[in-house]
């Protein structure tokens, strides 16, 4: 039975992996910061055997190695992570003040490559493992408005290749999945505090996406379970788009 880690799962696209890889019957260490709302995902799912929630500020490691440990106590080992937690802050590069900027690099790139520091020694050990990036089409170039998350994402895609490149021979392989505008929690929520109801995003996101539509949260999750499955096994380097078309 697969062990799968994800940094993040009690929200969005997280939320749906966790659920694929339920259905599929594996394990699934899943981490946030609310400690009620992932006890309830894991009282819902009704297979609290096979869940383990850490609750997690992903501001600071200091917990990153404990969320590595006893997910290994738990399930003695990680055959998958899944690195999809993130912030999207909304600032230029002229706009941007220090704490904006901490924590969104502390969020989307310090902790995953803390967490990776354990995780990939594990798998190493075990001479196998597979580990999935989420990015974001912003990592070309970026909004104008979304600077330092941008640097964040192109960062990733670095560490991603950075692995396949060097970890290949211990079993491991890493990819970088692109996922396009979707209507996560997040950005629902971020939208509405623009002004801007979910139906005029929808509408606005029909109109830039060539495929002429938002992605859903299920739209990304087929391409994840493929690349934890041992059907990816020679996959390893690869940078996948899954935004409707939106880079061409």
């Amino acid at each position: 039975m697969k062990t799968v880690m994800i940094l993040g799962g009690a929200k969005g696209v997280g939320r749906e992996i966790l659920s694929a890889c339920l259905e599929k019957g594996y394990n699934v260490s899943f981490c946030g910061r609310d400690a009620r709302e992932g006890k309830e995902i894991i009282q819902a799912s009704g297979k609290a055997d096979r869940l383990y929630f850490h609750p997690i500020d992903l501001n600071s490691i200091r917990e990153i190695e404990n969320f590595h440990r006893e997910t290994l106590r738990r399930f003695t080992k990680v055959d998958a992570l899944v690195v999809y937690a993130g912030i999207t802050p909304v600032a230029s590069l002229t706009d941007t003040d220090e704490e904006v900027f901490d924590s969104v690099f502390n969020v989307n790139l310090k902790a995953p490559y803390f967490l990776l520091k354990h995780v990939v020694k594990s798998m190493m050990e075990q001479n196998s493992g597979s580990i999935i990036f989420f990015g974001s089409a912003h990592m070309d170039y970026g909004e104008m408005d979304r600077t330092a998350y941008a640097l964040t994402k192109s960062s990733l895609y670095t560490l991603s290749t950075h692995i396949s490149h060097h970890y290949a021979r211990h079993g491991i392989r890493s990819n970088y999945v692109v996922m396009g505008w979707t209507d996560t929690e997040g950005e629902l929520k971020l939208r509405a505090s623009e002004g801007k109801s979910e139906s005029e995003l929808k509408r606005e996101a029909s109109a830039a996406i060539p495929m002429g539509r938002m992605l859903s949260k299920q739209d990304p999750v087929p391409a994840v379970m493929y690349l934890i499955s041992e059907e990816s096994c020679m996959t390893t380097g690869s940078l996948i788009r899954i935004t409707g078309g939106e880079y061409i």
